[in-house]
């Protein structure tokens, strides 16, 4: 029977700790410029004239209709050839998450804001204010409180996709812990600290979404 050993991974929960803080960082950094781009994409596709919105809508089903690894080693091998450009692999990274993360951002965005009525946004523009003023004021704040629950489950998710970036070499958790399972050779106990860890930061996260949801489930 296998003899489960955790005392030389503790040797190592500075390296996981420095992994760890790679994972967040990189996941903050996804998910505020993924909506960032995400909310101006939704935005673009619903005002501007179809020309313009049919290309957006092509580029957001590629990179929806395309695995997130697929799209990170393209980032990082190919992108630099086209642009003749050098790109680290955390930009790469960066870069490649962003981008898949506002491609699904974008649709619930869109959903979001096509779900309102579309009269409240004519009796806005009756009132004389300009197109954008009436989404801002009107139609997005309505809006913003359907899209939270999806938003959030995106969010968890541009988390789990993060542990991808190890085959950038980008020392996240995953790829910390690769190196200590090479180190100790103990992987069984490595794999099972570093999906503990996913998991002590995951559940809490979920438990929020289901609240937030009951509550807007009550309020309507």
């Amino acid at each position: 029977m296998y003899q489960w050993d955790f005392t030389q991974i503790w040797r190592y929960k500075e390296v996981l700790l420095v992994g760890l803080q790679y994972t967040l960082v990189f996941t903050v950094i996804s998910i505020v410029c993924g909506l960032a781009l995400g909310l101006l994409i939704a935005l673009c596709r619903l005002t501007v004239p179809k020309w313009i919105a049919i290309p957006l809508r092509g580029l957001v089903e590629l990179f929806r209709c395309t695995p997130i690894l697929v799209i990170l080693i393209w980032f990082y091998y190919a992108l630099p050839v086209l642009l003749d450009i050098n790109l680290s692999a955390p930009m790469a990274a960066f870069l490649a998450l962003s981008f898949y993360g506002a491609a699904f951002y974008s649709e619930i965005i869109r959903a979001g804001i096509v779900s309102i009525e579309g009269g409240q946004l004519d009796a806005a523009r009756a009132l004389g204010m300009r197109k954008w003023q009436a989404m801002r004021r009107v139609v997005l704040p309505q809006a913003f409180k359907r899209m939270i629950p999806p938003l959030m489950n995106q969010s968890m998710l541009q988390l789990k996709n993060t542990s991808l970036i190890s085959v950038l070499t980008v020392p996240d958790l995953v790829y910390q812990g690769q190196l200590i399972a090479h180190e100790t050779y103990r992987p069984l106990e490595v794999y099972t600290v570093v999906a503990l860890s996913y998991f002590v930061i995951l559940f809490p996260a979920t438990l929020l979404v289901q609240r937030i949801e009951d509550r807007l489930a009550v309020s309507d």
